[in-house]
């Protein structure tokens, strides 16, 4: 991991351009080629970032550039598209990298952990048809919590939670957004499953085109007894 304070203009271009002008910024070089930018604010979620497979290459300013003060260029080129991230350096405040060393993942507590292991078991819970691919199917940036098929034939990524709030919702939102990039499983839907989905991140999901599921703890466990219900 290499994390860099300095001041920085960027530039994003590809699906779509965006332009960060002059500031002091976190700049995060991960061991799997992610690029990150960050500012001070924000919570987790970068201002601008590139997804791996990437390419980071550090070179000399344009005289123009030289003039206004830059003093080295990153260029982190996407090896799968034409997007282009272009950081341009006016003074590093800050250098300094740590080798991490390799990660044990995130460890589900005891409900979410089985909520996963129940779905995967009673994968017709997303629909009549649907058929698991696995449990933790790993990309670059984490393990979705599981992916299936629909009836046609088409990705389902499920991102489960106990409560399920916005967070919830972003997290399954990057996933999919590098999922999609891979043509072998494009166009992925994705599905935001939770014990309780809070209203605002309802109304996220379904903006962003994710379906929402309630799941049923007790019922999924076999301890709804539909015989003892008075309704």
């Amino acid at each position: 991991m290499r994390v860099v304070i300095a001041s920085c203009s960027v530039d994003y271009s590809g699906r779509l351009d965006a332009h960060l002008p002059l500031a002091t910024r976190l700049l995060m070089v991960k061991a799997d080629g992610s690029v990150l930018v960050h500012s001070d604010g924000g919570s987790y979620k970068p201002l601008n970032w590139m997804s791996p497979p990437c390419k980071l290459v550090t070179g000399e300013p344009e005289p123009v550039d030289a003039e206004d003060g830059v003093t080295e260029v990153w260029t982190v080129q996407a090896a799968k598209s034409d997007d282009k991230l272009v950081v341009r350096v006016h003074e590093v405040i800050a250098d300094h990298s740590v080798d991490l060393g390799l990660d044990p993942g995130l460890v589900k507590d005891g409900v979410e952990a089985h909520l996963q292991k129940l779905l995967a078991e009673q994968i017709d819970l997303l629909g009549p048809g649907h058929q698991l691919v696995r449990r933790e199917y790993p990309t670059a940036i984490g393990p979705v919590d599981i992916m299936a098929k629909d009836p046609a034939g088409g990705s389902v990524a499920v991102e489960i939670k106990r409560r399920g709030d916005i967070d919830g919702v972003e997290q399954l939102t990057r996933y999919l957004e590098l999922l999609n990039r891979d043509p072998l499983l494009a166009p992925v839907q994705g599905v935001f499953a939770a014990q309780e989905i809070k209203p605002q991140a309802r109304v996220l999901a379904t903006d962003r085109g994710i379906r929402c599921l309630v799941l049923d703890y007790d019922a999924m466990r076999g301890l709804d007894d539909v015989e003892s219900r008075l309704f």
